[in-house]
């Protein structure tokens, strides 16, 4: 199963502080270790929501709202997508990540796979998300 691994912002992460030398070099060690066990398969960073924006969306077009963000809890600050057994083994995986100072807070969601939509998903709708993650991972 695939999850996200949501790391969501703080304080620092949204007034702008990079990480320390050392936090990313044991942010480096815990991603290596990751892509050699076979579980990151992508993961990021994200500027704070000053550089952001927000859609809203309700009758006609999109209302779109510059940031920053007043909700730090609400806000993301990186995410990584890993490919695990269980929504388990993400918890120890995260565990032995280098989040330890206290402040931090990690949510990890399911990503939806094209069985969990059932028969929703036709056999059309089906070929043709296969056909643009084909295409999309192409021009990668």
């Amino acid at each position: 199963m695939r999850v996200m691994v949501i790391v969501k912002a703080t304080r620092d992460s949204e007034s702008g502080v990079l990480p320390s030398e050392q936090q990313l070099t044991e942010m480096g060690k815990f991603n290596e270790e990751l892509v050699k066990a076979g579980v990151m398969l992508a993961g990021e960073g994200l500027h704070p929501s000053s550089k952001g924006v927000r859609v809203r969306f309700g009758k006609g077009q999109g209302t779109v709202t510059d940031g920053p963000f007043t909700e730090t809890h609400e806000l993301i600050a990186g995410f990584w997508l890993w490919q695990v057994k269980s929504v388990a083994e993400a918890v120890e995986w995260i565990r032995r990540s280098p989040f330890r100072n206290g402040n931090e807070e990690i949510e990890i969601r399911r990503v939806f796979e094209a069985e969990d939509f059932g028969e929703n998903l036709t056999p059309e709708l089906r070929a043709q998300e296969e056909s643009l993650r084909a295409r999309s991972a192409a021009k990668n």
